[in-house]
């Protein structure tokens, strides 16, 4: 099967390649096939999970507030970023009549808030500018003749496709039951690339105890073996893993129940709190925002922040402990004399005079915290019962960090293939002419907030104008 331009993969950056490439060869008259294949039975799988299925598809910031959250890959991805800048992307969506909306922290959406009007907003640019997308087609090999001129695609079918210019855009380990199982760094390995260690990124993070994971009885988890990290290893843990699929040190499953103190946690969202990172017992990060409990971990905007420092930490062998000042934006003397001020009012007020201590507690604990922060608060913190402590616990509740959730459920992969055998004014391979990689097969990640999302559309787009604008230039 022949085509001129073939993209692997049809996601977020796969898709806008290739509408880059098919809209640049037809805007100049040039007749070249583009063809996209995708594994799964529909484009875009991943798309659907953002946001919550909100899709917060970019980020509106300008380059310098923008790159401020890039935690890899920034000069390789700076150049795209200009070719398609956040407000494009956001005028590409509505030219295609989808309307948008942007929130808080800059972060567009589509103004339905379903991610499937993003992908459909996708597919139908690609097809109206002339790709076409073969879906079920999963890629098992590339390779490239002698000449270094023509390559060769051939999927589990045994089907062989040819092109001139090819386009990595397979994404990389996150969600695996989305297609993203990391082939794309056997395909650039392929062809000379090296590939940066990968690891989990905007992904839960996992407090001591929060989990079950010592050795269950036989009637909670059958025959299920330790895996050596805080988990349980089996072939019912996660369906949707391939066999043999990477992990690495301080993974913790997701489907691990959760302790009594997990479920007291779950479900719990904090807001507005301050969030340090203890790393071997030296403050190395803080941020402030909102957190969540889960039933992965300690997740929320907040906890995405730190997640990646954390688990690289964790995969290094580092000690991690999470810090949580309920009251960031009041001193600790302040805060001190605050509560004691409460106090002194649940003292004298009539209504508390035949309470006990401990309910008496509780009502200054209501004034303090939202009130199914309450038990958890009590539980993690039995010690601050006098008014010295209790200030101290409100500024530094500790968790002891355990683990992480894995590929299975993170956002991003941080990692991939090293961005210095690129071109970044192309994306084109320093290795292998007529080779492009783009999106989060590369060694880029950024931020929660819609950034990661806009430099795979960036990177994609660029990588299929170039693809295109060469093969135009072969043919002049």
């Amino acid at each position: 099967m022949e085509s001129d331009i073939i993209i692997i993969g049809g996601g977020a950056a796969g898709l806008m390649a290739a509408y880059g490439a098919a809209q640049e060869l037809s805007g100049n008259g040039d007749p070249g096939k583009v063809t996209v294949l995708e594994k799964m039975p529909r484009p875009g799988r991943k798309i659907m999970l953002t946001g919550k299925g909100r899709c917060n598809f970019t980020n509106v910031k300008d380059w310098e507030a923008f790159s401020a959250h890039i935690r890899a890959g920034r000069s390789a991805v700076r150049h795209s970023f200009f070719s398609l800048s956040p407000e494009k992307m956001v005028g590409f969506i509505n030219s295609f009549g989808t309307e948008t909306v942007v929130e808080r922290g800059d972060r567009a959406f589509p103004a339905s808030y379903h991610a499937s009007d993003i992908v459909d907003t996708l597919v139908r640019a690609c097809t109206k500018a002339g790709a076409e997308i073969i879906t079920g087609s999963e890629t098992v090999s590339v390779s490239i003749d002698e000449n270094g001129k023509t390559f060769s695609v051939e999927d589990s079918r045994g089907r062989i496709y040819r092109c001139r210019k090819l386009i990595i855009a397979t994404g990389g380990l996150s969600y695996p039951a989305t297609g993203s199982t990391g082939d794309g760094y056997a395909f650039a390995g392929s062809f000379g690339h090296r590939t940066v260690g990968t690891f989990p990124s905007l992904t839960a993070l996992v407090p001591a105890g929060y989990k079950v994971t010592e050795k269950p009885s036989i009637g909670m988890i059958a025959a299920k073996a330790l895996d050596g990290y805080g988990g349980f290893v089996g072939k019912n843990d996660h369906p949707d893993l391939p066999e043999g699929y990477p992990e690495t040190k301080g993974h913790i499953n997701r489907n691990l129940p959760l302790s009594s103190l997990g479920e007291t946690l779950c479900g719990l969202h904090l807001k507005n709190v301050g969030l340090t990172v203890i790393e071997n017992g030296t403050a190395v990060e803080t941020v402030t925002g909102d957190v969540d409990f889960t039933d992965g971990g300690l997740e929320g905007p907040a906890g995405f922040q730190v997640s990646r420092r954390c688990v690289k930490a964790l995969v290094n062998g580092a000690k991690i402990s999470l810090v949580l000042d309920m009251k960031p934006g009041v001193p600790a003397g302040e805060l001190e004399n605050r509560v004691r001020g409460l106090w002194e009012g649940i003292r004298n007020d009539r209504r508390s005079e035949r309470m006990s201590f401990t309910n008496r507690y509780n009502v200054l604990l209501g004034k303090l915290l939202p009130r199914e922060a309450i038990r958890a608060f009590r539980i993690m913190n039995r010690n601050a019962e006098d008014m010295i402590q209790l200030c101290k616990a409100l500024k530094g509740w500790k968790f002891d960090i355990a683990g992480y959730v894995g590929y299975e459920r993170c956002v991003v992969t941080a990692g991939g293939v090293d961005t210095a055998g690129i071109i970044p004014k192309t994306m084109e391979s320093r290795l292998c002419k007529g080779l492009y990689l783009c999106g989060e097969v590369l060694d880029i990640d950024a931020d929660t907030g819609g950034y990661n999302l806009q430099m795979a559309f960036c990177t994609g787009l660029l990588a299929g104008r170039s693809a295109a604008n060469s093969l135009i230039s072969s043919r002049t």
